[in-house]
């Protein structure tokens, strides 16, 4: 008889615990070139940071995943850092862990505390605050593991578009960075759904690719952009917390962006929430699929289906590799720094600080490891880096694994810059000429994460 193809799943000990990260109002907040303030004054929606850990039943060592709503470490150094601590304070192995930003463009950066700009004595402090809340968090998930099912459902969603716009002036060689509607955005949706063994859900994981960048320089707001709505929409139907997990989204934001007013960032939350609970909705029970179960003669000769249980996977793997990546010719940190000293436009002043920032990361050499993970979750497998790869990656990974759930996920265990296709390195497009990444970057990177993904499902 013929039967559906069983959801990805896993079943071991899972744990889950959340806390609040939100900053203090004047705590530096600047991320934009435009932005013409330096502090934020009014928080809009909490910041959250929410742990998972997953063990198998055995007892074996657990793995432990972070999502934070946060935006982007300034330096490799600054993650380093923070991940060391962490490592050593929760005996942890570095594939172990993953520590996932959500990428909202209106919260602190994450970076050294910088006494030339203002707020950074409240900056000082809420770093370590960042670091106390994972420990704890991360403790609590370990100490209140529980026996259940993760299992996974594919849906869509059109809140992301391509964000490569070509600049409608005639004079102007250039894309813009915008709503393309002539684009066609992946509107991947893959929802994670927790069950315990009684089938009450515990929890629900969103893993989408789109930019958090609703708020933009007007706004003044603490906020974790769509992502905040998007968790309270879900969690108040669910009554379970709901992780986010970024996709590939280094060409896909929301049409209607770059405003001041939360309200907009709101209601691309709730658009994203109600297509997981959609999706969440269209899923079977746990450890479940349909089978046929013969034809009964009516009207019509009717197919019947029964929902048929099937083993769950206890497997749980991790991966970790890199790959060498080839770095632009660009001037020495200290020539960055002077030439930010000297400039006198607030914009390209930003541009020139991020810009030095990504090359003290890189050191002077002229390529660059960049580390890929790899976990295998039961039948699921979850890919990522610290990277902003174009959506063209996750798409050709789930092309090429198409019997698996491929969850890619963005800006892991720290952040560095975007990875366009090689095609778009003669084009003057931002993620070109903000990347560190030499052409080619991104066709390397796919490569890598293809072998991690062999590597992490061979037995």
């Amino acid at each position: 008889m013929p039967t559906t193809k069983a959801d990805a799943a896993f079943h071991g000990r899972i744990g889950i615990a959340r806390r609040d990260i939100t900053p203090p109002v004047g705590i530096y907040a600047r991320n934009w070139g435009a932005a013409q303030h330096d502090v934020a004054d009014a928080i809009h929606r909490c910041l959250t940071l929410t742990a998972l850990t997953l063990a198998p039943l055995s007892g074996e060592r657990p793995l432990v995943l972070v999502d934070a709503d946060l935006g982007w470490w300034k330096t490799p150094q600054t993650f380093q850092k923070f991940r060391s601590r962490l490592l050593d304070e929760l005996s942890l192995q570095p594939d172990e862990l993953l520590f996932a930003l959500s990428h909202t463009h209106a919260g602190p950066p994450l970076m050294e505390s910088d006494d030339s700009l203002p707020g950074s004595d409240l900056h000082r402090a809420w770093m370590e605050t960042v670091y106390t809340s994972t420990v704890e968090a991360v403790r609590e998930a370990l100490d209140s593991q529980f026996p259940a099912t993760l299992d996974w459902q594919a849906g869509r969603c059109s809140l992301a578009t391509v964000r490569d716009l070509p600049d409608p002036e005639p004079d102007k060689d250039r894309m813009l960075c915008g709503y393309n509607p002539d684009g066609k955005p992946d509107d991947t949706l893959i929802v994670g759904r927790i069950t315990d063994e009684t089938g009450q859900l515990r929890g629900t994981l969103v893993n989408y690719a789109c930019h958090p960048t609703t708020m933009a320089w007007e706004n003044t707001h603490i906020s974790p952009d769509y992502v905040g709505a998007m968790r309270d929409t879900i969690e108040q139907q669910t009554d379970a917390p709901s992780l986010f997990l970024l996709g590939a989204c280094g060409d896909l934001a929301p049409r209607y962006q770059y405003v001041g007013d939360p309200a907009v960032a709101d209601q691309h939350g709730r658009q994203l929430g109600f297509a997981a609970l959609a999706t969440l909705s269209d899923m079977e029970p746990p450890g479940t699929h349909l089978t046929m179960t013969g034809a009964v003669e009516s009207g019509a000769p009717l197919a019947v289906w029964r929902h048929e249980t099937h083993e769950v996977s206890q497997e749980l793997r991790s991966v970790q590799t890199s790959v060498e990546l080839p770095v632009k010719d660009w001037p020495s940190a200290d020539e960055l720094e002077q030439q930010r000293v000297a400039c006198t436009d607030r914009a390209l002043e930003e541009r020139l600080r991020r810009k030095r920032d990504i090359r003290r990361g890189l050191g002077d050499g002229d390529s660059f490891p960049l580390s890929i993970h790899a976990w295998k979750i039961g039948d699921a497998v979850l890919v990522g880096s610290c990277c902003e790869p174009y959506s063209v990656l996750q798409q050709e990974l789930r092309r090429r694994f198409p019997d698996r759930t491929i969850l890619c996920m963005n800006l892991i265990n720290g952040s560095m810059g975007y990875l366009p296709p090689a095609e778009l390195y003669d084009t003057d497009v931002y993620p070109v000429w903000q990347t560190p990444f030499d052409r080619g970057s991104l066709e390397l990177t796919l490569e890598a994460m293809n072998q991690a993904i062999h590597d992490v499902l061979v037995d």
